[in-house]
């Protein structure tokens, strides 16, 4: 089950909302048909595209 929960910026988590977040961190990942683990091809190509991402929103950041 997926939990999804919209937080404004500046609003501190709850107790609650910490817990659950360590409680989440403590699960193992779980790869499915709809969620496939990646091969290294896909986690390289993955990888550029976050890097050329990040240069194009530093770069915006700065005009």
């Amino acid at each position: 089950m997926i939990k999804t929960v919209t937080l404004e910026e500046l609003t501190p988590l709850t107790d609650e909302q910490r817990e659950e977040i360590r409680a989440a961190a403590r699960k193992p990942i779980v790869f499915d048909e709809d969620c496939p683990e990646l091969s290294p091809a896909m986690i390289k190509a993955f990888q550029c595209f976050v890097a050329q991402r990040n240069r194009r929103m530093a770069a915006g950041n700065q005009a």
